[in-house]
């Protein structure tokens, strides 16, 4: 099936995408928010701030800063913007931009404003369908992707079909794709594992050896999936694998990759630094700093046992010193 694809964002991830659609022989249409960067890829084939080793074919690439004409041009849309910003983007398309399309999440995280899943904000104020909409998520870093080192992501679906269909436009030589029907449930994995990667961070910073890093990180997977199953009212037998790889796969690489900026962001924490001064030094979004609050939030209803991450929120947002949290966390390690 032909499909035109349109990428929403310009980060490191919406980078990454962009590379793998055009290297399967794909035209996208990319809306870049900021002109000069425009300029810039279209003289010089790179994107100058994001994986600027990786260059274009510019014949594949129809470049705007229009969303709205991206959004029209399009029949599957990728919205690669991270969770913080994604309203504000969004919210420049009209009502009905959505109507007919295929929508694509590379999206990371909750959206804080009302701690919705993107699939949620977008029914509520666009009428998107479920059945319409699809995620790609896995253990897969932009840095490898650019350097072209084997990957495998996961496109998640209702539809298990048309999950197929978009899959297929993604596959190179360099990454595999898998499809899965979880489409709730990876997206909240994706949110959980960022929070353990940054306190993983915490723990490094703090100078806790691998050691103490595996069973962390062994207890941080089954706070995960205690919470998506209480989340999907499912019982051992009946869930979704969550050993795959868009699952533990992708906590797992997050938590120990040096490329994970959840675990840089933490590191800084374990180190003495503020919030604020991690944030600044980082100079990249890390999506487990507001994830933590709003799960926080969200299992006040769903009601998991989460030790871990209610001690990575108070870390974060209750000032609670690094060090006596996780003095705290090692009580209840197993």
């Amino acid at each position: 099936m032909t499909m035109q694809f349109g990428i929403i964002g310009s980060g490191s991830w919406a980078t990454a995408l962009a590379k793998i659609l055009t290297d399967n022989g794909n035209a996208i249409h990319w809306w870049v928010r900021n002109t000069d960067t425009i300029s810039y890829i279209e003289k010089r084939r790179h994107n100058p701030h994001y994986l600027n080793s990786t260059y274009f074919d510019l014949s594949q690439l129809h470049l705007s800063n229009d969303i709205q004409a991206v959004a029209a041009q399009s029949d599957a849309l990728v919205i690669a913007v991270p969770s913080a910003y994604v309203e504000d983007v969004i919210k420049q398309l009209p009502a009905n931009a959505f109507h007919g399309k295929k929508i694509i999440s590379a999206v990371k995280g909750i959206l804080p404003a009302g701690n919705q899943l993107l699939n949620e904000y977008l029914a509520i104020h666009y009428g998107v369908a479920l059945s319409d909409y699809f995620t790609v998520l896995g253990p897969c870093h932009a840095e490898e992707v650019a350097a072209e080192k084997l990957s495998y992501l996961t496109f998640s679906g209702i539809d298990a079909a048309t999950a197929s269909t978009i899959a297929s436009h993604f596959k190179t030589e360099y990454l595999n794709t898998v499809v899965n029907t979880d489409i709730l449930g990876v997206q909240y994995a994706a949110v959980l594992k960022n929070i353990y990667a940054l306190g993983a961070g915490i723990a490094h910073g703090l100078e806790y050896g691998d050691n103490f890093l595996s069973v962390y990180i062994a207890n941080g997977a089954n706070e995960m999936v205690s919470f998506l199953r209480q989340l999907s009212n499912t019982s051992a037998e009946t869930a979704h694998n969550y050993a795959a790889s868009v699952y533990l796969g992708d906590l797992l690489v997050t938590c120990y990759s040096l490329y994970s900026r959840n675990r840089t962001f933490g590191n800084m924490i374990g180190k003495g630094y503020s919030v604020k001064s991690a944030q600044l030094e980082l100079n990249m979004v890390a999506e487990g700093y507001n994830a933590a609050k709003c799960i926080h939030t969200i299992n006040q209803s769903v009601k998991a046992d989460m030790p871990i991450a209610d001690t990575v929120y108070e870390i974060l947002w209750n000032h609670l010193p690094a060090a006596e949290g996780f003095k705290k966390i090692e009580t209840f390690l197993v």
